[in-house]
């Protein structure tokens, strides 16, 4: 009897299913417990099914999956140079900085830093700069004479190797703190010695017909006033009078299209859950960033 008993209970057990496939859980979010992880969006309560290629019937988080596979390949290989001006990588600024670089190389970007304090670099323009013997020894002519060097493959290593990060880059981010109105001295240097004429524009090769006009800029600053204090009728004035000669004056002048200026207004004076909110802002901007349209760049934009 009890041989027929144990038989019929090994007849009665179910058979194994299948263990539940996890849900993957949303980034920085741990699942807890008796959570398998969560979904950047709620399911929908009837999946409904989409024929794909050649009548293969996708569900639906195929069919997210597919479509964030094709944004990440529109955005791989794209080429970002970053141009960093600030002593401290604990900065607001450095976090910035992080934050760009983590992101934008998670879309499948290459990024390059040039870390312009941490490199030492050079702001002063002199005659070190020009390799070999000068066009005019007799008065020297800064602008005259890289003209001529450049034509001749006579820079200054440093300036070939940055002239080559911007001639590589499809995107250029300037990040810095702003100072006395402008950017800081180390990256106005910068801008002196590598957008020499000849590689960044021509006489007859500026504004629109720039050397480098297939390329797109963005500024990136913080600042020490509160936002009221850079508006129309704030005591510094419009913010945009300041972006003129950044903007208009040296990447507009040498081609170059330009995004819509990424500005932290005092960072150092807000509280710590304004300073999350502000990064987490330019995480959200740079996940989109190559949607955006560049301004019109002209004097009706700064101002009107």
């Amino acid at each position: 009897m009890k041989l027929i008993e144990t038989r019929y209970r090994q007849r009665k057990q179910p058979e194994p299913r299948a263990a539940p496939i996890p849900i993957p859980p949303r980034a920085g979010v741990a699942p807890g417990p008796g959570q398998r992880g969560r979904r950047e969006e709620p399911l929908p309560v009837r999946p409904q099914m989409c024929a794909g290629p050649r009548g293969a019937v996708l569900r639906p988080y195929q069919i997210l999956r597919r479509e964030a596979l094709q944004c990440s390949r529109t955005m791989a290989g794209k080429k970002v140079l970053i141009v960093y001006a600030h002593q401290e990588p604990k900065s607001f600024n450095g976090s910035l900085l992080k934050i760009a670089v983590e992101e934008l190389t998670k879309q499948g970007c290459s990024v390059t830093v040039s870390d312009l304090y941490a490199m030492q670099f050079e702001p002063r323009a002199t005659r070190n700069d020009i390799v070999g013997c000068l066009h005019n020894s007799e008065a020297f002519n800064y602008g005259v004479e890289t003209w001529e060097a450049y034509k001749r493959g006579g820079l200054s290593k440093d300036l070939i190797e940055e002239q080559k990060k911007v001639q590589e880059a499809d995107l250029l981010i300037f990040q810095f703190p702003l100072f006395w109105f402008s950017m800081p001295a180390i990256l106005k240097g910068w801008m002196d010695r590598v957008l020499v004429q000849g590689f960044a524009y021509d006489l007859s090769k500026c504004y629109d017909g720039g050397l480098l006009q297939d390329k797109l800029s963005l500024f990136s600053f913080t600042t020490g006033g509160p936002k009221e204090m850079y508006s129309n009728g704030g005591i510094g004035g419009d913010i945009r009078y300041v972006l003129w000669p950044m903007q208009h004056g040296i990447m507009h002048f040498c081609g170059v299209k330009v995004l819509e200026p990424h500005i932290c207004y005092a960072p150092e004076n807000v509280s710590e859950e304004k300073r999350k909110e502000m990064l987490t802002g330019w995480t959200q901007r740079l996940k989109t960033l190559w949607k955006e349209e560049p301004i019109n760049c002209s004097p009706e934009w700064y101002f009107k």
